[in-house]
């Protein structure tokens, strides 16, 4: 299991922080959480391709998480090189099927799949739900910022990753997380900021704490989050902390590195 931060940031464009999203490698399944927009060329230039997603975990519906779908949707349109014949399964509230029909709306037939090249699992309104998918397991719990935001548990191998998305602080995020290997928590708020939808470092510390996870990977920073305070997540919680950059690569069974070391 790896993980490559493609993007540390936010809606709020920085040359140093791009906007959400993740790619979780599971031996060749590669997992994209969230695609925001310039996620895909982070991808290119690590040197995958459009056909090496395997999947799509979409938390919600905010556009610094989601804008990258529209290109995807249309470059699998095209015949000139996306040749995959694999499904490519999108994990995402079922409300994605009100959120796509927008879409279509706006953009026509160019965002809409061919048939059979992605296979949906549309998540039920429920606090907790589990299912399996290509030999690992998968759990999701509602957390509290929009009302189709998820949070993921991804379990591998004996490890697990659990991804907040973004969140307020949620007693059901310290439940998936629990015992957990790697937790991605948003820090959004920061210097004097504090939004209830988003959390802040003591939020951080608690939930790190709570949910007794080894590490925590502590990302979608905002100019005002920084620099974060990581002296106070330390002073609750004993786990490792690692502050998300973009091209961090997180291999579960060594240390962080910058990712142009190790591809």
């Amino acid at each position: 299991m790896r993980l490559i931060v493609l993007g540390s940031g936010t809606g709020w464009f920085r040359v140093e922080r791009s906007a959400p999203s993740y790619l979780l490698s599971l031996d060749e399944f590669h997992l994209l959480l969230d695609l925001g927009p310039g996620s895909l060329r982070q991808l290119i230039r690590l040197g995958f391709t459009l056909n090496d997603i395997s999947g799509i975990f979409i938390s919600h519906f905010h556009p610094d998480h989601v804008t990258d779908l529209i290109p995807f949707l249309f470059a699998t349109r095209y015949n000139l090189g996306y040749t995959r014949l694999e499904k490519v399964f999108l994990i995402a509230h079922e409300s994605f099927a009100r959120f796509h029909e927008g879409l279509k709306a706006a953009f026509g037939s160019w965002v809409e799949p061919k048939e059979g090249l992605i296979e949906y699992f549309l998540i039920p309104d429920t606090d907790f739900y589990e299912f399996e998918l290509k030999g690992f397991r998968l759990k999701t719990a509602k957390v509290n910022h929009n009302p189709e935001s998820l949070a993921l548990r991804v379990e591998f191998k004996g490890k697990s990753l659990i991804y907040s998305g973004d969140t307020g602080y949620t007693e059901s995020l310290i439940k998936l997380a629990e015992g957990g290997d790697l937790l991605i928590l948003e820090c959004a708020n920061g210097d004097g900021v504090y939004v209830p939808q988003h959390l802040g470092p003591e939020d951080v510390a608690r939930i790190a704490m709570l949910s007794k996870v080894k590490r925590a990977l502590i990302s979608h920073l905002y100019p005002h989050s920084e620099p974060v305070p990581v002296e106070v997540i330390r002073k609750h919680y004993s786990g490792e902390v690692i502050l998300a950059e973009d091209l961090l690569v997180i291999d579960f069974t060594c240390h962080p590195e910058r990712s142009e070391g190790l591809l």
